[in-house]
């Protein structure tokens, strides 16, 4: 494993919209590159120009606390921090609780750093060295509330060992979620990707969701694989004709070599089928339930966030929606939604029924639509 240090410019990744999946306005990636070395990891694309051999070469920006306290102070900032949302910690290119975390604890200084400036936090990991700083999730937990999710492909040790080699294994996963929930952290499961013709079989999902429900998780996301062109794709074949050779021809017949990697349509609505029924067997959310943010949300911020949820869960129903549409043109306001209440329908993507969903979040934080949706 090669380590190399770096000073950074910037650490805080401002989104242009809140993340209705993370419940994010702000993200940052302390770590490029990844431990992990899971083998459908897309941070191995070229797109994300990571430098080195991915899964062997990490960059540890060891500034990265000096930056963000200057990223996070209001005084140096020409445009304010948006407020709402949580602060996303993990995903994107590295792992923030990957190995390397053990050493230079830039995570776990990351949320001293959050805490003291009154931020709600998302942490999104493989690892359960996330147990380590219990003590700190739990006082933002208590100060502003935190969330902790876990990413998996299966609950399938032995899957896990192929697929995500540098990972501590699903069941050492599952066991760390059953702690956190002890500690009265609040925890998710992102089932994603579910690695194609392997573990998204009914029976994988179906294993995973009932030992969410087990744990009383309070939600579960769920999403298919993607293969870019170059080396995300080539890294990932070599190792599958190793070990599953005789799926290379099922491969070539969902990924046709799309611009972002992504299998056929009658693939994904397959899958997501499956486990849209699974999870409402199990009465799973799938997507973080209001409970965890309605609190922390502007007020254009939860209705964008409700409405691609009711777009979400439309969807996997295999209806067609204007929801999406209508949150995306309120993410393009400058004004608060309450001060156009009479106007809202000259807001592309919203009609009679979409303005009336609107005035209710507007009025009482909620959707009664939406927690039909939720509990069907």
């Amino acid at each position: 494993m090669n380590i190399r240090e770096i000073e950074a410019r910037s650490i805080l990744r401002k989104y242009k919209k809140i993340e209705s999946w993370f419940l994010t306005c702000y993200g940052m990636n302390l770590y490029r590159g990844c431990q992990h070395n899971c083998v459908y990891c897309d941070g191995r694309s070229e797109k994300y120009q990571v430098d080195g051999e991915f899964g062997e070469d990490v960059v540890v920006k060891i500034n990265a606390i000096e930056v963000l306290r200057r990223e996070l102070d209001p005084r140096r900032k020409r445009v304010p921090l948006r407020k709402g949302g949580y602060v996303g910690v993990g995903g994107g290119v590295g792992d923030s609780y990957q190995p390397a975390e053990k050493k230079y604890e830039l995570t776990r200084k990351t949320l001293h750093l959050l805490y003291e400036k009154k931020f709600p936090v998302h942490i999104l990991t493989k690892s359960i060295l996330v147990r380590r700083d219990i003590d700190i999730i739990k006082k933002i937990n208590e100060r502003n509330r935190a969330i902790v999710s876990f990413s998996f492909s299966s609950v399938d040790d032995e899957i896990s060992r192929v697929f995500e080699p540098g990972v501590p294994l699903p069941s050492e996963r599952l066991e760390t979620i059953r702690f956190l929930k002890c500690e009265g952290i609040s925890c998710g499961i992102f089932l994603l990707p579910v690695i194609p013709f392997i573990t998204d079989s009914p029976k994988f999902i179906g294993d995973t969701v009932r030992k969410a429900h087990e744990l009383d998780i309070d939600f579960i996301i769920f999403g298919g694989m993607t293969i870019k062109e170059g080396r995300q794709r080539d890294y990932f074949l070599n190792v599958l004709k190793k070990n599953y050779p005789d799926l290379i021809v099922e491969y070539q017949n969902i990924y046709h070599k799309s611009k972002w990697g992504s299998a056929i349509d009658e693939y994904y609505s397959s899958i997501y089928l499956t486990f849209n029924t699974i999870a409402r067997k199990y009465k799973i959310p799938q997507r973080i339930p209001p409970a965890l943010y309605k609190d922390i949300l502007s007020e254009n911020d939860l209705a964008i966030v409700i409405l691609e949820h009711i777009d979400y869960l439309l969807k996997m129903k295999g209806k067609k929606s204007p929801y999406g549409y209508a949150a995306y043109s309120i993410s393009q306001l400058k004004e608060p939604l309450s001060t156009m209440k009479g106007e809202l329908k000259k807001l592309k993507g919203v009609g009679k029924v979409t303005e009336h969903i609107i005035l209710e979040i507007l009025e009482t934080g909620r959707s009664s639509y939406y927690q039909k949706l939720l509990t069907e």
